[in-house]
């Protein structure tokens, strides 16, 4: 346990000291909030659908969450190329405890980062249930979870930073953009309901705008399952992984 606190720490300590990284990773969720908030409202309030800031906000927060989780694997390949890897895997702890630690920091990272970004979306305009919040985020943290082991999964199989910022764009965006952040789900054609099913940042949207504004596709019940099993089926997959390591 001291080994995982430990992580988790330098995790946090990391985060902290980057103030570019912190003010980076604020500015692209506040310029879809303003641009796509505002820019479409009209167009979504016109078409029947309501206030579409209300409807964006959840989405915007878990993009947040995300990015954040997904490019903490990155460390890790950092870590490899610089020699730093090498040192924690040698010492006489257990990798799983190793992974849990940075899995732990990463994902408390982006927990934090998406709670920033909730704050930010209040004086926007959005009004969250604050008698849910808690559930809300409960979702938040699954979704760092779920994407910190994905990335820690990813950057175990790679040694290219390049490489690995290049796979990480190709998943992360589509996930993003397929995952019912920016529009509702109801009217899609079948085709596209089909690989929503099949994206776990979906559940998570759906669990986070339902725990927020009472609006749900999937139910609850479902989004939590659901998220929560692919969440420890990834951690797993992440643990075997980087507990496969070659320095």
């Amino acid at each position: 346990m001291k080994t995982i606190y430990i992580l988790w720490l330098r995790q946090l300590k990391r985060y902290s000291r980057s103030k570019a990284r912190i003010v980076g990773s604020i500015g692209q969720p506040l310029l879809f909030l303003i641009a796509l908030g505002f820019g479409l409202g009209p167009v979504f309030k016109s078409a029947g659908e309501g206030n579409y800031l209300q409807f964006l906000s959840p989405g915007i927060i878990a993009m947040s969450v995300l990015f954040t989780a997904m490019f903490s694997g990155i460390e890790i390949i950092w870590d490899r190329q610089f020699g730093f890897l090498k040192e924690t895997l040698v010492a006489p702890v257990s990798r799983i405890e190793i992974m849990a630690g940075r899995t732990l920091g990463g994902a408390t990272v982006a927990f934090f980062q998406g709670a920033v970004v909730f704050l930010i979306t209040m004086p926007l305009g959005f009004n969250p249930d604050f008698l849910t919040l808690p559930l809300g985020m409960l979702f938040m943290l699954l979704i760092a979870l779920f994407f910190t082991g994905l990335g820690t999964a990813i950057a175990s199989l790679l040694k290219d930073m390049q490489g690995f910022q290049l796979i990480m764009n190709f998943i992360v965006m589509p996930t993003f953009f397929l995952s019912g952040a920016l529009f509702p789900i109801e009217n899609l054609p079948p085709v596209f309901k089909a690989v929503l099913v099949l994206n776990p940042l979906a559940y998570g949207v759906d669990g986070l705008r339902g725990s927020l504004t009472g609006l749900s596709y999937y139910g609850l019940g479902n989004d939590f399952f659901i998220l929560g099993l692919a969440t420890a089926l990834i951690l797993a997959i992440g643990s075997f992984l980087f507990s496969k390591i070659q320095i």
